[in-house]
This record gives C-alpha cells, sequence and structure tokens, in this order.
C-alpha cells in the first residue's frame, strides 16, 4: 500500500508471505533468491512485479517473499494468487535442483555457519543491521512469516485499529504456530521464531517492546512513546540515523504512517496458501467486531494492560491452541465476562462463532484443521512423535513441501 492510496478500515489488505528456497534432495536452505529473480528480470533487483504479486527478496538469500502488489480489496481469491505464483517458483527453481519450503523455520540450518546475506548492491540498511545485532541468528536469519497489512484513513480510525490489534494479538500463535523444531530438536515452544525474534534484539530492549505494543492513541502519540525512545535508545551505535525509520520498530504489529497502514507480523508462514489467508481472515474477521465495539467498548480494549497481553502471548507462542488463558481483564476487554479459564482453541471458537470471516466457507474448511487438529507447530510434532533424527525430520518436511507444492494442509 503506498503513501497515495489512503484507504478506511477493511477496504484493503495487504498480505506478505516467506518462504525458503531448498535443495530438492537434501532440504539444505539454497541461498539462490537473487538467481532466482535474475532469472525473470534479467538483473539482480531487489523486487519484481508479477502481476497480481510482486516478488522481492530479505536479508537471507534462502529467502523469498511473495506479496500482493498493492491493496487487495479481499481476501478470498487471494490464496489462488499465491499458490499460482509458489507452483511457478517452483518450476524455475527446478532448474538449479531447488524448491520452496514452507513454514517458519528451516528445522536443521545452522545459520552460523550457513547464513549468506544478500549481496547486492551496498545496502547500507542490511550492513548496519548486522554490524549492530550479527544477523547469523536464527531470530534474523532463519525465520519465515506472513505479514497482514490493514489500512486507516485518520487517527481516529487508527486509534480504534490499534486498538483491537492488541488484544488479537495474543491468540494468533494459537491458529499460526509452526516452528516448533530448531537445530534439529523439539525447542520446547511450538513457536520458537517468535521466542527468537522477541529476544533477537535485546542489545537495544526499546526495539521489541513487549512485542505487544503500548496503548496509543494517535500518530502523534506513537511517535513520542514508541518510536522516538527507540530512536534515541539506537543512536549511539547507528549516529548517521540509517535505521532511525518507523520500520526499525520490532513488535509483533508496527504503525507505517509511510503507508497508513499497521503490519501485523506475528503468524508463522504456513504449510500452504490456503491456511495462511484462512488465519488473515479469521483475524480480520474479529478485528472487525472489535473496532465496531460489538462486544466491548474502545475504552474497555484500551485498558488491556500490555504485560498482561504479553504474558498470554508467550503462553500461546509455547503451547499454540492448547494455551490454557484464564485473564479476567483480558476476557472483560473482549467482552467475554463470561468466560471461564479456558483454552486459546476454545477463545477462537468463541470469536469466529460471534463473528465469523466473510464467505466463511471459502476459509472454513483449514480453519476446522486448525481448531480440531491444533496450530502446524502442534500438527508437526504429533508427526514427529519424539523421533527427530535427520531421515524422519526430512520425511516430514518434505511432505510440508509436498503440501506448499498442492496447496493443502498438513493432517495427522
Amino acid at each position: 500500500m503506498t503513501a497515495q492510496q489512503v484507504l478506511s478500515l477493511f477496504t484493503g489488505y495487504g498480505i506478505e508471505i516467506e518462504y525458503m528456497i531448498v535443495d530438492r534432495q537434501t532440504l539444505d536452505i539454497l541461498p539462490i533468491s537473487d538467481r532466482l529473480l535474475f532469472k525473470i528480470a534479467g538483473d539482480y533487483l531487489p523486487e519484481v512485479a508479477q502481476g497480481d504479486l510482486a516478488w522481492s527478496n530479505e536479508l537471507a538469500l534462502h529467502i523469498i517473499e511473495l506479496k500482493t502488489n498493492g491493496p487487495a480489496g479481499a481476501l478470498d481469491n487471494l490464496s489462488a494468487c499465491f499458490q499460482n505464483d509458489v507452483r511457478r517458483i517452483n518450476q524455475l527453481l527446478s532448474e538449479f535442483n531447488g524448491m520452496l519450503m514452507p513454514s517458519a523455520m528451516h528445522p536443521w540450518m545452522d545459520p552460523h555457519t550457513e547464513t549468506r546475506l544478500w549481496p547486492h548492491e551496498y545496502n547500507p540498511i542490511y550492513e548496519t543491521y548486522n554490524r549492530i545485532f550479527d544477523c547469523r541468528g536464527h531470530g534474523w536469519s532463519n525465520l519465515q512469516s506472513t505479514h497482514i497489512n490493514l489500512p486507516f484513513a485518520d487517527d481516529g480510525e487508527f486509534d480504534r485499529l490499534h486498538a483491537a490489534i492488541r488484544l488479537i494479538l495474543p491468540l494468533l500463535p494459537a491458529l499460526a504456530a509452526s516452528s516448533p523444531v530448531v537445530d534439529g530438536r523439539f525447542s520446547g515452544f511450538l513457536d520458537w521464531r517468535m521466542e527468537a525474534y522477541r529476544n533477537n534484539s535485546t542489545r537495544i530492549p526499546q526495539i521489541t517492546g513487549h512485542v505487544i505494543p503500548e496503548t496509543v492513541s494517535s500518530r502523534n502519540d506513537y511517535i513520542r512513546n514508541i518510536l522516538h525512545p527507540m530512536y534515541a535508545a539506537i543512536a549511539p551505535l547507528d549516529p548517521d540515523g540509517t535505521l532511525q525509520h518507523e520500520w526499525l520498530n520490532s513488535r509483533g504489529a508496527i504503525a507505517r504512517f509511510d503507508r497508513n497502514t499497521i503490519e501485523v507480523r506475528v503468524m508463522d508462514t504456513q504449510d500452504c496458501p490456503r491456511a495462511d489467508i484462512a488465519i488473515a481472515a479469521a483475524a480480520v474477521a474479529a478485528l472487525k467486531s472489535l473496532v465496531m465495539q460489538q462486544t466491548s467498548s474502545l475504552a474497555a480494549q484500551k485498558s488491556a494492560e500490555t504485560e498482561r497481553l504479553a504474558a498470554i502471548f508467550r503462553d500461546t507462542v509455547r503451547d499454540g491452541s492448547k494455551a490454557q488463558i484464564a485473564d479476567p481483564q483480558y476476557f472483560a476487554a473482549l467482552g467475554m465476562a463470561d468466560t471461564v479459564p479456558c483454552r486459546a482453541s476454545t477463545l477462537w471458537y468463541r470469536l469466529l462463532e460471534a463473528a465469523p470471516p466473510e464467505n466463511a466457507g471459502i476459509h472454513g474448511n483449514a480453519l476446522d484443521i486448525m481448531l480440531e487438529q491444533g496450530c502446524l507447530g502442534e500438527r508437526i510434532i504429533r508427526a514427529l512423535d519424539g523421533n527427530f533424527s535427520r531421515a524422519h525430520l526430512m520425511a516430514c518436511y518434505r511432505e510440508l513441501c509436498q503440501c506448499l507444492a498442492e496447496d493443502r494442509l498438513f493432517t495427522i
């Protein structure tokens, strides 16, 4: 969404999905995103428009991002758009004996020895990040996510959207966690990507905060309370101001005032585009209900304390759909004061029953699988059944690659 396109709430959607490029035989990472982009553009460009979508590079050379080429008016047809480009990319990668792998982290990549950063044209942003944070860690170079960009037209819409997003962020890993395996073993977290992400900027904690953003009411409020403290904290290490822009913010949802959107960043990449778009549709449905104050007032929503929301978020990052939620303040902010302690999946059932996604039939089957069988991270751990040998991991993740190629969910 560009700065020239100022859209109102829920009139446009920007979706970004990142995938790993891996070797077809070994499933090891294959750092050739530059060669892929060169093949279609004839140059080492960082982004190439491909009709409804655009393909772009990321920090690490084994990751390719697919994203809507401008705002999409609806979510319904996006799954097919992304799937068509997944198929095309897999065809192009076959020349390099490569293919795309889904999920949010490579299960055995060693980022300290295997990371290759984007090498083309001098990129002061990448160089500065790498100098300050050392981008070879899991939280920098071994992670793939899906982002949802949601527009707002003015401060009033920003206030309502930001308040609603704060409440939904803690629940998203219950549907979207897909990164339980790292360094060839179970990490103890179903969403190790977010656990690594949560800690990868600890040198300057103001950048990530509690992942859940603080309560704010306006653009000026946001700049004063979130952006300026972050810029001040990094300034001694970034005297030229290379990173002192709103995208430095690494909270789970960040305001992009340059394009009047809030970017939601806590969704792990799923097994297929149908699953990514279904989660996005569920999130949008819940957010619409909150923004319209159907079950709770804006004041009630904004009363939810950041630290308490962050505690719920950490639980869903660890336990996925089975995370136990028992915070009465959270239930009240959602307008569910009658709710007793329950699993995160139960809260999703209630949210989607009260506010089903538009054209629910398109996304319903995928959401049913997630709610009945658990998030992808839970399904991966169940499939591995305690066996983390390389052969067993390869069999599991090869099936995930096949799910991506065929646009079907990984089921057990």
